[in-house]
């Protein structure tokens, strides 16, 4: 039994991170940290998992403590804090955090507005989009956990992309739920302020840009260029992205259907479709992506995921997954809610 232990764990990243995890046939939850909730037993503070989870939360990981695989749940800057003297001891570390996602630490510094004090672990984290990166997760020790509209995107356009099929320009308009927001209040995820509005936010400045453009350019093998505008939505959780390109000369619809055929045809967690659906997705591991051919020789590539769960914690999950030699699927075989 591989033994694990979350970071950060009464967010709600954390807490879904336990909600899957109490289940898992090969993973044993050991520990949970949360400085606020320090003592507390965690389903007093999560009712949710009342009957799963029997333990209380500590406020940081015991120095000797035996464990395999620690999941960082925590806000960037404080994951680079922590990781080191874990990856001194052999532990394992999946980061759900920004810290590890970008490999270049003066791009680290411009997004995140703070200089990385891990240089080696930024220089070796692997970026854990399973079906685009898998072989190289499988020998990783440090996992940059991907961010939800990188995800979403990202699946959605990589096979035209990696067929070469459409030019290096891309926009892409993404909306979200509340939960992507985190627990903190703010005047942006007040529900007078959101709960009948599609507000757009941080337009032209989301620290996922960066992201999205390292993984398209990765696929493509040559620079993406990306106009990415994210949007909330009135709900709590799930997302949509709709994005944009331009088809090659002679591109057929046959074209696109088999490079989507080709890259996901094996894939257990994404799933193709003609029209991608939150209410499918939300609560399981599953990424819908769908295309449909408009006029202006334009590709419209459509994707939809649950963020807390292939958005996030499920995606870190299957990472550990792959890292500790188990099916991918271990553990997250499970299907989206419907409604």
């Amino acid at each position: 039994m591989i033994k694990a232990a979350i970071v950060g764990g009464s967010g709600y990243t954390g807490s879904e991170l336990a909600r899957i995890l109490c289940r898992h046939p090969d993973i044993s939850l050991e520990a949970i940290t949360s400085r606020q909730n320090c003592g507390m037993k965690v389903c007093n503070v999560l009712p949710s998992l009342n009957g799963f989870v029997d333990l209380c939360f500590d406020s940081n990981l015991k120095e000797n403590g035996d464990y395999d695989l620690v999941f960082c749940a925590t806000p960037h800057g404080a994951s680079m804090e922590i990781i080191p003297s874990l990856m001194e001891r052999g532990i394992k570390v999946v980061d759900l955090s920004g810290d590890y996602r970008l490999g270049d630490p003066q791009l680290y510094e411009k997004w995140y507005g703070r200089a990385h004090v891990d240089l080696r672990g930024l220089h070796d984290a692997v970026y854990g989009l399973p079906e685009l990166f898998r072989e190289e997760i499988r020998k990783a020790s440090l996992i940059a956990n991907p961010g939800c509209y990188p995800t979403c995107s990202s699946l959605s356009l990589a096979p035209l992309l990696s067929a070469g099929l459409i030019d290096n320009y891309v926009i892409i308009d993404a909306k979200s739920g509340t939960s992507g927001a985190g627990q903190e209040l703010s005047k942006l995820t007040h529900h007078p302020a959101c709960g009948s509005s599609i507000t757009p936010y941080k337009v032209g400045n989301h620290r996922h840009i960066p992201e999205i453009k390292m993984v398209l350019s990765r696929v493509y093998g040559n620079e993406v260029k990306t106009v990415f505008t994210p949007h909330l939505l009135p709900i709590v959780r799930g997302m949509f992205t709709t994005s944009y390109a331009q088809l090659k000369d002679n591109v057929t619809e046959d074209d696109v259907k088999s490079a989507y055929d080709k890259m996901y045809g094996g894939s257990k967690f994404v799933r193709v479709t003609n029209m991608p659906s939150i209410p499918s997705t939300v609560g399981s591991n599953v990424c819908e992506t769908g295309f449909v051919i408009a006029p202006e020789n334009t590709v419209v590539a459509m994707g939809a995921l649950d963020n807390l769960v292939k958005g996030a914690a499920g995606q870190a999950i299957q990472n550990a997954n792959l890292m500790f030699g188990l099916n991918e699927s271990t553990g997250l075989d499970f299907p989206g809610l419907g409604v």
